[in-house]
């Protein structure tokens, strides 16, 4: 029977219990903080009840025994199970913010220290370095400037996307509002014409058509989509034969709506064809 797994991890107050409830309305069988140890007994447990689809969330909280996950992963795979790995990550600014905001406390805090801020952010570190080891080869999502909404609809593009050895994963963003710290590839395309100039323009994106047909008159905007396209091809089967399962390129502008938007939705359509292709805007997907 197929079976299928994602496990969720990342930094705490990323937003693992949105990704979950996502995964829950998409009809899987959801388990927060399930102890690594337990992880190959409840997928057996599972498949014994004609269960198909099963997510479970792991966290610091089993810090001992996280080096044993990509292991158990593999196992897994070798089974036959389809393995879907995803990370949340956040910067520590948004992480500290989000604490201040709830009065939660973070696993890894310390009672004895009287700096509260400066506990908060010592945690946050060590959670980073006890979690690297389930970072390789595992698609990020970062949650720092997205908000719910969004964050629920990338997981379900994520695990509805057939299943292929390597997902490639396009995102327009604003640098205004910042880079995305876990793309792979981040191109700077704000030296291209702006329709932001142009009246008639301001206010649509780049999936418009009159923005889409602006931007096609312009030579340097086929030239820099050509170039583009050219390293990707270069450089994407490479990546496979390395094993990798997802590949992020982020491209921006200065407001993330025209000339990166435009691009985004012009390499997704060449690509996929040949590989998995997610598209997302995060400036305007929470619209």
């Amino acid at each position: 029977m197929h079976f299928e797994l994602v496990l969720i991890t990342g930094m705490s107050g990323s937003g693992k219990s949105v990704a979950l409830h996502a995964l829950e309305d998409a009809g899987y069988f959801c388990v927060d903080n399930l102890p690594p140890a337990l992880l190959h007994p409840f997928v057996e447990l599972e498949q014994n009840r004609r269960s198909s689809k099963v997510a479970i969330a792991v966290d610091v909280r089993s810090a001992d025994a996280l080096p044993l996950v990509p292991a158990q992963l593999q196992a897994l795979r070798q089974q036959g199970v389809e393995v879907t790995t995803l990370f949340l990550n956040a910067t520590t600014d948004t992480l500290v913010r989000r604490y201040s905001e709830t009065r939660r406390r973070h696993p890894l805090s310390r009672d004895d220290d009287t700096d509260q801020r400066h506990a908060l952010m010592e945690a946050i570190e060590l959670e980073r370095e006890l979690l690297s080891v389930l970072r390789e080869n595992t698609h990020v999502i970062d949650t720092s400037t997205i908000r719910a909404a969004q964050l629920q609809s990338y997981v379900k593009a994520l695990v509805y996307a057939p299943s292929s050895q390597l997902t490639l994963v396009f995102e327009s963003f604003a640098f205004k509002r910042g880079i995305p710290v876990d793309a792979d590839y981040v191109f700077d395309v704000r030296m291209l014409p702006n329709p932001h100039y142009e009246s008639g323009l301001r206010e649509l994106t780049g999936r418009d058509e009159p923005v889409a047909a602006y931007l096609r008159e312009h030579e340097a905007v086929a030239r820099m989509e050509s170039q583009l396209t050219e390293f990707l091809k270069s450089w994407l089967g490479v990546l496979a034969q390395d094993h990798r399962s997802y590949v992020t390129v982020a491209i921006g502008c200065t407001g993330g709506q025209h000339r990166s938007v435009y691009l985004v939705e012009q390499l997704a359509r060449a690509f996929s064809s040949e590989w998995t292709t997610l598209k997302r805007h995060r400036e305007l997907d929470g619209r």
